[in-house]
């Protein structure tokens, strides 16, 4: 039976998140997640989203969502205004400048959740070395000609960005397509989700 990962993965982020905290998701599509943590979390969310049909979604579902492209959209929030900040995929799909909105969504909130499909795993890495193709796998399922995403990275990129940074990373949390995994999520995982924050800076 294949795994939900999108499901899973969501469920994880509900449990990171505080119950009542106010939470920004930024590329928030049709609000699937943003739903669930109103629903289950009891959250004050806000969403950005560019789309007009994931717009409209979200206005059915009841959400508060401002049509704004992701890369512009913090750039208004002071300090702290929120408890979370979400990319659920969006960062290496909609944000073209994803070190600069990271630093700002550290900024607006205490915390930031980022989940991305992990371009290391061994079926990509497999496809590029034996055939010499841009990889297709569950987590990355594109054609390079239609590939929503503008950015790809692996967990070990981000894990690199982040001690780079000084970027405390909180929690982590990955999952294949049978489900979550803790062994070589390098190698092993299909998506990757971490709970980041400021860390204290050096010296």
């Amino acid at each position: 039976m294949k795994h939900d990962i999108r499901g899973a993965a969501h469920s994880t982020i509900i449990d990171w998140v505080e119950p009542d905290s106010s939470v920004l998701e930024l590329g928030c599509g049709g609000g699937e997640l943003l739903s669930r943590l109103v629903t289950e979390r009891s959250v004050k969310a806000q969403g950005i989203e560019i789309d007009d049909a994931s717009i409209y979604l979200c206005v059915q579902k009841g959400l508060n969502v401002l049509q704004e492209q992701v890369d512009a959209a913090l750039r208004d929030y002071s300090d702290k205004t929120f408890d979370f900040t979400i990319f659920d995929q969006s960062l290496q799909r909609v944000v073209r400048q994803p070190d600069v909105v990271l630093e700002e969504a550290l900024s607006v909130s205490r915390k930031t959740i980022v989940g991305f499909s992990n371009f290391a795993h061994y079926r990509a890495r497999y496809q590029i070395f034996f055939k010499g193709r841009t990889p297709v796998t569950a987590s990355l399922p594109y054609e390079w000609h239609d590939t929503p995403n503008l950015h790809f990275l692996s967990v070990a990129d981000f894990r690199g960005y982040c001690d780079s940074r000084n970027i405390l990373i909180e929690k982590a949390a990955f999952f294949t397509g049978s489900g979550p995994t803790r062994w070589w999520p390098n190698l092993m995982a299909l998506t990757g989700f971490f709970q980041i924050s400021r860390g204290i800076p050096a010296g």
